[in-house]
């Protein structure tokens, strides 16, 4: 790897990490990169090593500022990591190719639901899923994590907001913490099968971290509201990416 390829990792890594903390969808930066360098595999096994890194910041972050919904959380955990561990063994045998597109709509009504519904998102609400849904909508959503990862930011505040009653702050604080507990799972998997490549992960986990911890830093001290216009932004442009790519 030259010089220039790993200030361009680190580059990248800070704008993903930032975009995932509140929102989602980073990985649509660095999988690319990572895919000239190593290839489709191995892109998205070492991509795991900066995700892990960054959330493992954001998450720190988050409780440090007492934004951390414990609660909440540890009915997730389970389904979560079952529907991450079934994701990353299928992704080490299959393409993840067949997801976008399913994926791209959702991203709109996601959008949509942002734009045109903002309370929900940015103060919370009493209703719930009930079980056995709540389980069933985290295990798909944690599978789909384990297998691709781009994007799963977006259906995790989508289930912790619209399902869980969280706001975008808690709700992000507790996406991060999720994703931290899934992420070495799915990483075992993927060195396992050889499909991760340590240093680059690690120089794209030092850029990811950083940005990772300014955007839960301006999580803690600016609210939801700006969260909201984040969201919106990243999720349309990265369906049209998936629509059109």
């Amino acid at each position: 790897m030259t010089v220039g390829q790993g200030l361009l990792l680190v580059a990248a890594g800070v704008l993903a990490g930032f975009v995932n903390t509140v929102a989602g969808g980073g990985s649509a930066v660095t999988l690319p990169i990572l895919t000239d360098l190593l290839g489709p595999n191995a892109a998205n096994g070492t991509n795991r090593i900066a995700i892990l890194m960054a959330n493992a910041t954001a998450t720190g972050r988050f409780s440090g500022g007492r934004a951390m919904p414990w609660r909440h959380v540890a009915p997730l955990v389970v389904p979560t990591l079952a529907g991450a561990l079934a994701g990353a063994w299928t992704a080490t045998l299959l393409s993840p190719a067949a997801m976008r597109r399913v994926f791209a709509v959702v991203l709109v009504l996601i959008a949509v639901s942002v734009a045109a519904r903002p309370s929900i998102w940015l103060e919370g609400h009493e209703h719930r899923l009930a079980e056995p849904w709540r389980s069933l909508v985290f295990l798909a959503i944690g599978f789909y994590g384990g297998f691709v990862q781009a994007g799963v930011g977006f259906l995790l505040l989508a289930g912790l907001v619209l399902g869980g009653g969280l706001d975008l702050v808690r709700g992000n604080a507790a996406k991060v913490l999720l994703i931290l507990l899934y992420t070495p799972l799915a990483l075992f998997l993927f060195a396992r099968a050889d499909q991760v490549e340590l240093a680059a992960g690690v120089i794209l986990g030092v850029g990811n971290s950083t940005g990772a911890l300014a955007a839960s830093h301006l999580a803690l001290r600016r609210g939801a509201a700006w969260i909201r216009w984040v969201l919106v932004v990243v999720a349309v442009g990265a369906a049209v990416r998936m629509l059109v790519g």
